[in-house]
């Protein structure tokens, strides 16, 4: 063992004789290449040097922490990881900033008071990997793409490993990514002046931090900024208390909701009460100037109203409509009916909802409840159904860019999947799958609505699906992006098939194959100078990410932090 660490020892690229050698055998390999007439020399000098000083920088200093590697195929002695952390003497030596194309500031420092709320708020281990990367967004006239190939690669650097009980210099930022965009429009600019919006909760989800819809419904119906961008919202609280009535609406308003709040009583079932919305926004005082009247959940969400406004332009809202979406599971379909399944939104047209109006107390008489029950007690969506088709000769207009989202499990096959979905349903977890729309689409106010879940994939193997995870293939994409990754379930029986009417068949996923590691976006700002940064998040523990054999893919926590610069 003594001889075989000494023999390792002479070999090392810290023994100054080791490296007389290696420059040695550098020096012969240009002079062979010297004497050959057909090699330009000037490029193979500057490959055979480069070389060398690849093999001189593997090496690393004693104390820097190990780690897996991400796709557990580079180790720490390849030189992937780099800690930052330097001596007092060294503090304060910042890096000058980078001036972006877009006049922006560039700046990679380490801004520790931000990395310790992070680890603490993700919790995260005390020493974690740190990336930072600037996006710069190409606004052009060109259409969307489910996927955009980059020449550029993500990683310029070695990954960062920084320590939040150290202090750390800045450095100098790499080039941004270039991202060519659509020049789609800005949510700032979105006119919702056409609909009105129906949502029946109760007092407690709305208030309770973890199911509160206030910040969701801020984005698709204000600019952002304070005030409303013309939708109306009409919210009924179920038994609510008249302190609670004015509560909802003082923090509705507060961030430029046009709304308002109302009473019902839990005498109603839940189904009757979902009924009455249709007459309860027909006969509203501002349906007058509406064309849209709309039913939806307190989890629905929009997260493109220009691309639903563009797309309802195209309908007739002077006759009778009934458009909304199936669910993706034909188990649903079978169960409960070809209707529009609500927590995707119905769209309903003044004529359409002036039927239900008044057909409403025969359409919620005790016999319709009981034919709205098919096992799972009465649907309001059933109900709602019924009343249509049996007093009218109206059938549902089907959109599938409206998505129910009755899916289980990881739910990042579909949020990685590249398409522009017209709304989201079901992302607050329970029994069905957590997601957090509010914080993906602020990338909006930088790069326009269209980049939103748009994928970009780069030259080394990272796909950034914007707004919702980083991943990293570590041996390569050899399968079709166009596909849905199967990561989730359908529910309550998965027959391995029921999603594929609206999915397509499935590719089976990546997880625990050493072939995928990803980091999801948990917290997103929108900067005052118009930039936006996103917090992606990997945990080393993360069961999803290991090896065939059950061993980790990387054994840090991780952070990546992507600041999208707007195009100017």
């Amino acid at each position: 063992m003594g001889a075989a660490i000494r023999r390792n020892r002479c070999f090392s690229m810290r023994n100054t004789f080791t490296r007389a050698v290696m420059l040695t055998v550098a020096m012969l390999a240009v002079g062979g290449i010297i004497l050959r007439s057909d090699v330009d020399v000037q490029s193979a000098f500057l490959k055979t040097a480069a070389s060398a000083r690849e093999v001189m920088s593997l090496q690393q200093p004693l104390g820097r922490p190990e780690s897996a590697g991400w796709g557990g195929r580079v180790d720490n002695s390849a030189g992937v990881y780099q800690e930052v952390a330097v001596e007092e003497k060294e503090k304060g030596k910042d890096a000058k900033p980078t001036i972006s194309s877009s006049s922006r500031v560039m700046t990679c420092d380490y801004d520790m008071n931000r990395l310790r709320r992070w680890q603490e708020q993700f919790q995260l281990e005390e020493t974690f990997e740190y990336t930072k990367r600037y996006v710069q967004a190409s606004r052009q006239d060109i259409p969307r793409k489910s996927v955009t190939h980059l020449q550029q690669d993500f990683l310029v650097d070695a990954v960062k490993v920084v320590d939040v009980n150290k202090e750390y210099h800045a450095e100098s930022c790499p080039e941004p990514l270039i991202a060519p965009v659509t020049k789609s429009p800005f949510p700032a600019t979105a006119n919702a002046s056409d609909f009105m919006f129906g949502v029946s909760t109760t007092y407690e989800r709305f208030n309770d931090p973890r199911t509160s819809p206030i910040n969701e419904w801020s984005y698709w119906l204000t600019d952002s900024k304070g005030n409303s961008n013309g939708g109306k919202l009409v919210l009924l609280l179920v038994d609510a208390q008249p302190e609670e009535l004015e509560d909802a609406y003082n923090r509705l308003t507060a961030v430029g909701i046009d709304v308002d709040v109302y009473r019902s009583s839990s005498d109603a079932i839940m189904a009757v009460r979902y009924l009455a919305l249709g007459p309860t926004l027909y006969n509203h005082p501002d349906r007058s100037s509406k064309k849209w009247l709309v039913i939806c959940d307190d989890d629905t969400f929009f997260p493109s109203f220009h691309g639903l406004a563009e797309r309802f332009a195209e309908y007739d809202y002077e006759r009778p409509m009934y458009i909304g979406t199936f669910s993706e599971d034909v188990n649903n379909i079978e169960r409960h009916g070809p209707q529009a399944f609500g927590g995707a939104g119905v769209f309903l047209s003044l004529p359409m909802a002036k039927i239900i109006a008044e057909n409403y107390e025969k359409c919620s008489s005790e016999q319709k409840i009981q034919e709205s029950n098919t096992g799972w007690g009465p649907q309001g969506d059933i109900m709602l159904r019924n009343c249509i088709y049996q007093n009218s000769e109206v059938k549902l207009t089907l959109l599938n860019d409206l998505w129910q989202l009755d899916l289980m499990g990881d739910p990042s096959g579909f949020y990685e999947s590249g398409i522009k979905p017209l709304s989201l349903h079901h992302y607050r977890g329970g029994i069905w799958h957590v997601a957090h729309p509010f914080q993906y689409t602020k990338v909006a106010h930088a790069c326009g609505e269209d980049c939103t879940m748009q994928r970009f994939q780069t030259a080394d193997g990272f796909v950034l699906s914007n707004g919702y995870s980083v991943a990293y293939y570590p041996r390569g994409i050899d399968f079709d992006l166009g596909q849905f990754e199967r990561t989730f379930r359908a529910a309550p029986e998965d027959k391995g098939w029921n999603l594929d009417f609206r999915m397509g068949p499935q590719r089976p996923s990546l997880h625990n194959t050493g072939r995928k590691i990803a980091w999801e976006l948990l917290e997103a700002t929108v900067n005052p100078d118009g930039t936006v940064s996103q917090v992606y998040v990997g945990k080393h523990n993360d069961s999803r990410w290991t090896n065939p054999d059950g061993t980790p893919m990387n054994n840090r926590d991780g952070i990546i932090e992507i600041v999208w610069l707007p195009d100017e």
